[in-house]
């Protein structure tokens, strides 16, 4: 069992004075079930149902009554009611109504139980199928393993003890270089990487993530309507691999005859999932950033580890000196927004990039980062500061000075000048600092204040 830094969370979630049923959303094998036996270490009591089992099932169908109920609980797990300081762990919900519905119950009248439900197909279900008791749970999302995860697995104490210190020493760059390029390579999920961190062979694990798009394309008959959106939906699955990072149409998605609205419903149903995640533009510098649908998105899978088995080109990350230069640059922005993901444990965060669409010129920026009441350009690019042109762009419209270059050079801040003369600060930021970007932000705004 590997640490997670969700876990800081969960302990926060049990500390709560007012503390409701926690749903712990997350995609398939990105670790929730291990994460919670984890947290269960810190109850003296913990009961497992897994509703998968239809002995588990009929607990919740046979009784709305939550003091029966709990009874029936208490009296299996040998459990007196005066008890206290009890985990209930709830998996694979979604396959009764009748326990979602009682969680509500959970907060109003048994909240000496501290509940955690989750669900490998519960995304494609919230707000379609089920419906959640609106205030009376909180939610929290699981995603892959994040860099610092990985260095955090792979028990490299002294990268994670040099990442502390900032700013960061440009003497572990090559080393913490070459860590990120190894995570990069393998992606976040959970059994990979403790597949690669044992025998360090990619050959191995090629059939985890075989397994990974086997189930997806099996689960695709427990949420499609009918037999025509099942089709639609795995042909999606299967496009999605080779035109990740791409901006797409949904009209002809994957060279289809599929129409506009059946490939948008099934990208949806995927984004439930989190198998993929669709990232829409923006056209503005200022808050509040709010995402522009009519215009097209681009497409991200689940996991950087994903993209690269199956667009073939893990050879391409292992033989080239910058990941930046892999796939047209795909690779690297990909894994840029993964990590900029596993930063937010709200379900509800997506990122957001930003276009600029006319005549005369187009542009277009990475990711839009806010902080506080401004929102940062990130641009993920190796190269000198004169080819950002889209960057500088972006500058001159917005009404602060400051911007984000990620990239596989050095830690460093520029002072500089868009094409059209406005100054402005632009951090350089190394791949394996992205978990750390608030605190350069500060760094910099605190260094160019001076």
């Amino acid at each position: 069992m590997f640490d997670r830094t969700l876990y800081k969370n969960l302990i926060t979630w049990k500390n709560k004075v007012d503390r409701k049923p926690l749903i712990l959303r997350g995609s398939r094998q990105v670790g929730k079930t291990t994460l919670v036996e984890m947290f269960s270490k810190e109850f003296d009591y913990f009961i497992n149902l897994n509703l998968d089992l239809k002995e588990d099932r009929e607990i919740f169908e046979q009784s709305d009554d939550i003091d029966k109920i709990i009874q029936f609980l208490f009296l299996k797990a040998g459990i007196s009611k005066s008890n206290d300081n009890i985990l209930l762990f709830i998996d694979e919900i979604q396959n009764s109504p009748d326990a979602i519905k009682l969680l509500r119950y959970f907060y109003e009248k048994a909240n000496f139980v501290y509940v955690i439900a989750a669900g490998s197909l519960l995304e494609s279900l919230i707000d379609n199928q089920i419906s959640f008791p609106v205030g009376r749970v909180e939610y929290l999302i699981l995603r892959p393993f994040s860099f610092k995860e990985y260095l955090m697995a792979s028990n490299e104490e002294m990268s994670l003890d040099i990442l502390n210190t900032i700013p960061f020493p440009n003497y572990a760059h090559q080393k913490l270089l070459s860590l990120f390029k190894e995570y990069c390579l393998i992606g976040g999920i959970p059994d990979v990487i403790k597949s690669y961190i044992i025998k360090k062979d990619l050959v191995l694990i090629t059939e985890i993530f075989q397994n990974l798009i086997t189930t997806y394309l099996d689960d695709v008959e427990k949420y499609a309507k009918n037999e025509k959106s099942i089709q639609i939906i795995r042909h999606v699955i299967q496009s999605s691999l080779q035109l990740s990072g791409n901006r797409i149409k949904f009209e002809g998605f994957g060279d289809s005859n599929y129409k506009s609205k059946d490939i948008g419903e099934a990208l949806r149903t995927l984004q439930k999932t989190l198998f993929l995640n669709l990232n829409y533009p923006t056209t503005t510098t200022k808050l509040p950033l709010i995402e522009n649908k009519k215009k097209s998105p681009k497409i991200f899978l689940l996991d950087t580890g994903i993209l690269n088995f199956f667009s073939g080109i893990q050879s391409q990350i292992l033989t080239s000196k910058y990941i930046d230069e892999v796939f047209e640059g795909k690779v690297a922005e990909h894994i840029v927004g993964q990590e900029l993901l596993a930063l937010k444990t709200s379900p509800l965060y997506k990122n957001i990039f930003w276009v600029k669409e006319k005549k005369q010129s187009n542009a277009e920026i990475d990711f839009l980062y806010q902080f506080n009441y401004i929102l940062l350009p990130i641009e993920v690019k190796l190269g000198k500061t004169g080819r950002l042109r889209s960057l500088m762009e972006y500058i001159d419209a917005c009404p602060h000075n400051y911007a984000i270059r990620i990239y596989s050079g050095e830690l460093s801040i520029d002072r500089t000048q868009t094409i059209a003369g406005k100054n402005f600060n632009l951090l350089n930021l190394p791949f394996y600092l992205i978990h750390r970007i608030e605190n350069y932000i500060n760094w910099l705004i605190n260094e160019t204040n001076k």
